[in-house]
């Protein structure tokens, strides 16, 4: 580690303690060739993840835009926000499990649909209706006959 006083190249570590959070650790450092000391701090190295809209555009990959528009499909409804902040870090957990770099605003949208299915099916169909940007009252029917159906096969299964 480059001294920020001397740019010696040689350090060493004095102490090194991990953050609040767990995600870095700092660590003090001792300069061989001035004596300064001074902090450096570890962290994973994260290939960012970018988001492929519809459009064409690319944009960075942010959970809380996942996190706005599950609200909204929730709001006025009984969906605890733990079950939010859970729908979020699943799919979430799926996005960086995949090991891609990008991925669809798509393949998010069905996934988010899948987790709000087992929560609220009234949110499930909020969030269809403007993520799969119905065109008419055929196409919101359409849906809502599949999730019927879908509860009728489960009921079966019991």
């Amino acid at each position: 580690m480059k001294c920020p006083y001397c740019k010696c190249l040689d350090s060493k570590v004095i102490d090194s303690r991990q953050s609040e959070n767990g995600e870095e650790i700092r660590r003090r450092r001792e300069c061989i060739a001035c004596g300064k000391r001074f902090t450096t701090y570890e962290t994973i190295e994260t290939t960012p993840l970018f988001v492929i809209k519809n459009n064409g555009n690319r944009q960075k990959f942010d959970r809380n835009k996942i996190k706005q528009g599950i609200m909204l499909a929730c709001a006025n409804r009984p969906v605890p926000m733990s079950d939010i902040d859970t729908i979020v870090s699943n799919v979430e957990s799926k996005i960086v499990n995949s090991l891609r770099a990008e991925v669809s605003s798509k393949e998010i949208g069905n996934m988010v649909m899948e987790e709000l299915k087992k929560v609220d099916e009234v949110s499930y169909i909020r969030f269809a209706s403007v993520y799969r940007q119905f065109k008419d009252t055929k196409a919101f029917l359409n849906e809502m006959i599949g999730l019927l159906n879908n509860d009728e096969d489960d009921g079966k299964k019991h």
